[in-house]
């Protein structure tokens, strides 16, 4: 009897000992996923939205153009990234704006990004690429274009954010009404833009 007693308890023994760090890998099994999940770090964002911009490039306008912004960004680490976007405006911000300007844009660029506080962010970056006029019959109508500009980033979710905008884009383009006896001569003009869009991080 006794000897039956003792084989039990030394039969105990180790089925305890080999429960204890069992029990501790499911423990961390099950807490892994979890951990996985806030760490995702996406590389690639796409974003899109309303867009506005001054129409400076046309002589006598006084009003402001409105359209989208479409773009992507592949992130390269933590604060590194680089960015493409097209955008077209063409609907007058205010009515009685003389002619039927438009305005397109393809630019791409570095970006600077890094997290402020909480689910806020902010970011800056360069862009370099080309803008078409069209509507006012100007010649040239496809310029080199560049800037700079920067903005601030709201988190919605790991995935979803939203994000405000403002660039400096300038451009040459040709007066109204400029005749081949004046070569066609383009000057520079700068546009205020500004954007309002969504951003998903994939």
């Amino acid at each position: 009897m006794k000897r039956k007693f003792l084989l039990t308890i030394l039969a105990a023994i180790p089925a305890v000992a080999f429960s204890i760090p069992a029990s501790g890998q499911v423990d961390r099994a099950q807490k892994k996923p979890a951990a996985d999940v806030a760490d995702v770090d996406y590389k690639w964002e796409a974003y899109g939205g309303f867009a506005y911009s001054s129409s400076n490039q046309v002589n006598g306008s006084y009003s402001g153009l409105m359209g989208g912004k479409v773009g992507a960004t592949r992130d390269f680490g933590r604060y590194f990234g680089l960015t493409a976007e097209g955008s077209y405006y063409k609907y007058p911000y205010r009515s009685g704006n003389p002619g039927d300007p438009r305005l397109a844009s393809g630019l791409a660029g570095p970006v600077l990004h890094a997290e402020i506080i909480g689910k806020y962010s902010a970011f800056i970056h360069a862009l370099i690429g080309v803008e078409h006029a069209s509507g006012e019959s100007q010649t040239p109508n496809i310029s080199f274009a560049g800037g700079f500009g920067g903005g601030m980033e709201y988190k919605l979710s790991p995935r979803l954010s939203l994000r405000a905008t403002g660039d400096y884009i300038g451009a040459s383009f040709s007066d109204i009404n400029n005749s081949k006896e004046l070569g066609y001569s383009p000057h520079r003009t700068w546009n205020s833009q500004a954007s309002f869009v969504a951003v998903y991080h994939f």
